[in-house]
This record gives C-alpha cells, structure tokens and sequence, in this order.
C-alpha cells in the first residue's frame, strides 16, 4: 500500500502536530478510532464531507508505515 504525497500533514500549530489529513482537523488516529469501532468507510465519509475515500486509505498506509518503525509497543494482557 502506497501513500499519495501530501494527503497527510503534520504541523506543530495544527492538532498539536498530530498527522491530518491536509486541508482538515481530522486526524489520522480519529480515523483509525472511527474504523476500529466498527464504522465503515461510507458512515466516516458520510459524518466528514471534507474527507474523500482517497484520504481514509492514505490515513491508514501512513499508519501501516509508522508501525513498521522499530519500536516497542506494550500491549496489556487480556484479563482472563
């Protein structure tokens, strides 16, 4: 998955820097909340005009992309 340039911005006076999608607020992390709540691509577009389809799919190879950094993420148990 390729990322179009400049769909995703990050400037420290816009959302305290947090990646955007370019011309908006709407970070990538409320896109990836949104879907991980189960909302579908259709209902984002619906709630936010602004966005267009292209920009949710490069919200989420930006993310891919950051994840492949080498870093260590805790992720808790699951209780049982």
């Amino acid at each position: 998955m390729k990322m179009k340039k400049g769909l995703i911005r990050s400037d420290p006076s816009i959302m305290m820097g947090k990646p955007v999608i370019a011309g908006t607020r709407i970070t990538v992390e409320l896109i990836l909340e949104k879907l991980a709540a189960g909302e579908t691509i259709e209902q984002i577009l619906e709630a936010h005009p602004r966005l267009t389809r292209e920009a949710i799919q490069a919200a989420l190879a930006f993310a891919a992309e950051a994840l492949k950094a080498d870093v260590i993420y805790p992720v808790p148990e699951e209780v049982k």
